[in-house]
């Protein structure tokens, strides 16, 4: 017999020296075709190196455990993309490393490290049941210290308390936990759980009580506050999403009567991003502001809840007597409540289109033309189309494209305009081919289209950058175009000053777009003095390509 398999390193493997021994002591014993199988066995490669790498495995777990820095790579790149972002402009160091981080390679690393760490590659099994006498009941006892938490009483509605709700069991008639706030004493102790039966408070009976009754037990309480539940069947998930939205609407908890708590509300304002944490209720979502520092969530309207009160609020001023107008834009518009949103991070040689949005005769143009003149290697607008004729001193291809009406409406009717209309019998638009070919050859896009044309623009492909551009109050707007001796964009005949109706007309214009469209918007600009506003474009124009931004979150995906 050959003598025992050698490790990688050149010593003999000890262990399998030893069943080798003992087979050569064996062989008068055994049959010879099994010893040969057997000492085959022990000879061979594969089985060597098996053993071997089994035995430093068990080396690395016994003495030299790895452990993981952090298991949270990821939001630490997250933090670091949004400290670097502001430098990327200054810095090519900041900038190159900024891209990197981009990259999906190295973020996939992150990504799987993060599993490694956090162990979620482990089967979740399911928890052992615990056996109980069926005669007997499970009691919980839990401690609680009072806070500042928002404490209500009402009718059967559920109520907060110390971070949870309660509500009568319609069936059974027994007080239960209905709701835990995500943050609050209750979430934080992980103790109490929705479903879970309340049988006493600081050890007074609450069978035959209404939920008001425990929330002046709770009111005249000091101190610690001891709860005696019967735990519910099931426990529900707590764990928070992580879904971000744009809010499309105010809300005042205040001056709302459905709320469950007013106190328990969150209110928030158009254009808030929201941190979601719970979607469990229906009608009530539980949220929290991005970047406060707060940590127990409120309660908002669901997204179902809100749109059921905007379509009511419609009919109601239908039957009062709206116009047929403004009805028929309620018909053609989205219910705007909220939005799912990301952070969309700038990406190398690829820049997001700038649409300045705004009533006729606002300066859109203006700002548009400043921009593109300030840096024309870099900012360019697309050359519209119209079907009127070429006027003296124009150059084809420079002021417009001029092509026949059979041939523009052939190419809208084909789907080829973002934008077109007609003004004095004539056609004017432009294609989204001319806006593509300037996103492609890695340039800044700068358009001043109609609203209506947002539709088409605000897309996963170009994601663009909203500016909507407001005209200042009415002295303010007639006093600093008067000064400057601005022209009226609304006769193309005669070179005149706008009239005091055409001011007004471009205000009510203003609240209109932003009734309609102004949710859609990334940031607005006040133009009252030009040079302030155009400033302050200049800066956004930056900010779009330099830094993190909310977008919808199918542009991330």
């Amino acid at each position: 017999m050959t003598a025992a398999v050698m490790a990688s390193d050149g010593s003999y493997d000890p262990v399998i020296s030893k069943l080798i021994t003992s087979l050569k002591d064996a062989e008068s014993l055994s049959d010879e075709q099994d010893l040969g199988f057997l000492q085959n066995l022990l000879q061979s490669k594969e089985l060597n190196a098996l053993v071997t790498v089994h035995s430093k495995v068990a080396k690395v777990n016994k003495d030299d455990r790895i452990a993981p820095l952090l298991s949270a790579s990821m939001q630490v790149l997250v933090e670091v993309l949004e400290m670097l972002a502001p430098r990327c402009h200054i810095s090519p160091l900041c900038r190159e490393i900024f891209h990197l981080l981009q990259t999906p390679h190295l973020q996939s690393i992150l990504l799987a490290h993060d599993a490694v760490a956090q162990k979620d590659f482990y089967p979740h099994l399911p928890e052992i049941p615990i056996e109980v006498d069926e005669d007997e009941e499970t009691i919980k006892i839990v401690q609680l210290v009072k806070s500042n938490e928002p404490l209500c009483a009402g009718a059967q509605s559920a109520e907060p308390i110390v971070g949870a709700t309660i509500k009568t069991d319609e069936e059974t008639g027994k007080i239960i936990i209905a709701r835990i706030m995500h943050g609050g004493a209750a979430d934080r102790s992980g103790l109490i759980h929705v479903g879970d039966e309340v049988i006493e408070v600081n050890n007074i009976n609450v069978e035959g009580k209404t939920p008001g009754d425990v929330l002046s037990i709770l009111q005249n309480s000091e101190g610690t506050i001891t709860f005696k539940l019967v735990p519910s069947d099931g426990k529900l998930d707590q764990r928070e999403s992580k879904v971000r939205v744009k809010a499309y609407f105010d809300y005042e908890p205040e001056n709302d009567p459905y709320i469950p708590c007013k106190e328990a509300g969150l209110g928030f304002i158009r254009g808030d991003i929201l941190h979601i944490v719970s979607q469990d209720d229906s009608y009530w979502w539980q949220a929290r502001k991005e970047g406060e520092k707060t940590t127990r969530a409120g309660l908002i309207p669901s997204r179902a809840l809100q749109e059921r009160r905007i379509l009511h609020e419609r009919s109601a001023k239908e039957t009062n007597g709206e116009t047929k107008t403004e009805n028929d834009d309620f018909d053609r518009e989205m219910i705007a409540t909220y939005e799912e949103v990301a952070k969309l991070y700038p990406r190398p040689g690829v820049c997001r289109p700038i649409v300045l949005l705004g009533a006729p005769g606002i300066g859109r143009n203006e700002l548009k033309r400043r921009l593109v003149a300030r840096d024309p290697e870099k900012y360019k607008s697309p050359v519209p189309y119209t079907t009127r004729p070429m006027r003296s001193g124009e150059v084809a291809g420079r002021e417009y494209l001029f092509v026949s009406r059979e041939k523009m409406e052939s190419d809208i009717a084909n789907g080829k305009f973002i934008e077109y209309g007609e003004y004095k019998g004539h056609l004017y638009g432009t294609s989204g081919e001319s806006v593509k070919s300037i996103v492609n050859a890695g340039c800044v896009c700068v358009l001043s289209p109609h609203y209506q044309a947002l539709k088409s623009l605000r897309t996963a492909q170009l994601k663009p950058f909203i500016v909507h551009i407001r005209p200042p109050q009415f002295d303010q707007l007639k006093q600093t175009r008067t000064k400057a001796r601005a022209r009226s964009t609304f006769d193309e005949t005669n070179s005149r000053g706008f009239t005091d109706e055409e001011f007004s007309e471009m205000i009510k214009s203003a609240e209109r777009i932003n009734f309609l469209y102004g949710h859609f918007c990334d940031d607005e600009i006040l133009n009252g003095d030009l040079t302030d506003a155009f400033e302050k474009l200049v800066n956004l124009a930056n900010k779009a390509e330099t830094e993190p931004l909310w977008a919808p979150a199918s542009w991330v995906q």
